[in-house]
């Protein structure tokens, strides 16, 4: 029989969660825990949170952490999500990075918690439309997630009938898309423009290299204020005097960073504090951290 969660076991588990993903959870959300790790307390024989929370603080548990982080994000992603910010790519950071580049040069694009990877796919079904704007410049899109099973599905570019149906215009399904057996494969051409790694938003993004543009949305709502800092310094460190950055909708650097500036009548959308681009707008500025309110635990 299964007892309550003791105060030492959720303090453990939340630590744990914190440093290894940065996901934030509160007592309030110990039914998250319950629901989302049910499967490894079954196939780990355990009664409870408690007996896993005691198995973790054993030597060797690194593959046993491995698989609780990766339970306790949400991968919620689907085709041109909030349509709006890919519009925007298209039609205005797109024509504006390509007269910025001379010919021969590259563009690198981030698409940062890209989970199963609908939004990486999106963004390259977008320079495909539009490959004659490229000329001879050369585009590498890179999709990055900590949890590797997403990864693994990003790579294979698979998705049932529910996912297409999800923001993905028909005209690009039958253009880029595949039936197999009952699924969707997207094209080879369009996997070889995504590369997709394994990698923790919290550790080193240097190795990655730099990026024209930044896709990290719907991921810092479920950060503490000094993770969300540290995450957009770090991306900023990586990004060129006019690169762009898009948020989500419920996401902002005010108050955060002073790194970046929103573009003028633009939501959502970043340059760095004092490029051409956001020149117009005055850089926020960053205020001490703060406790977040209660936040709902998960990457999108």
């Amino acid at each position: 029989m299964s007892t309550a969660l003791s105060t030492a076991s959720f303090d453990y588990l939340a630590g744990l969660l914190k440093t290894r993903s940065g996901l934030t959870i509160g007592q309030d959300k110990i039914y998250l825990l319950e629901t989302r790790l049910a499967s490894i307390l079954k196939r780990e024989s355990l009664n409870d949170l408690n007996g896993l929370a005691e198995k973790l603080r054993r030597p060797g548990g690194e593959a046993l952490i491995r698989d609780v982080v990766e339970a306790m994000t949400t991968n919620e992603s689907f085709f041109f999500r909030d349509d709006k910010p890919f519009q925007h790519f298209k039609a205005q950071a797109l024509p504006r990075l390509i007269a910025a580049r001379p010919p021969g040069s590259q563009l690198r694009i981030w698409s940062a918690a890209s989970s199963s990877g609908q939004e990486a796919y999106s963004l390259a079904m977008i320079l495909a439309e539009n490959r004659a704007m490229l000329g001879d410049r050369k585009v590498e899109i890179i999709g990055t997630d900590l949890a590797r099973e997403q990864v693994n599905r990003a790579r294979s570019g698979v998705y049932s009938q529910f996912e297409v149906q999800r923001g993905l215009p028909v005209q690009l399904l039958m253009k880029y898309f595949k039936k197999d057996d009952g699924a969707w494969r997207i094209s080879d051409a369009l996997r070889a423009m995504v590369q997709f790694r394994e990698w923790n938003l919290l550790g080193d993004l240097r190795p990655l290299g730099r990026f024209d543009v930044v896709f990290c949305r719907n991921v810092l709502i479920y950060f503490d204020q000094p993770t969300k800092s540290k995450v957009l310094e770090a991306a900023a460190a990586q990004m060129p005097p006019d690169a762009v950055l898009y948020l989500g909708g419920a996401e902002t650097v005010l108050g955060i960073t002073n790194r970046f500036a929103p573009l003028a009548g633009e939501r959502g959308v970043y340059g760095l504090a004092g490029s051409p681009a956001t020149a117009a707008t005055p850089a926020p500025v960053a205020k001490a951290p703060v406790v977040a309110p209660r936040t709902a635990v998960g990457i999108r």
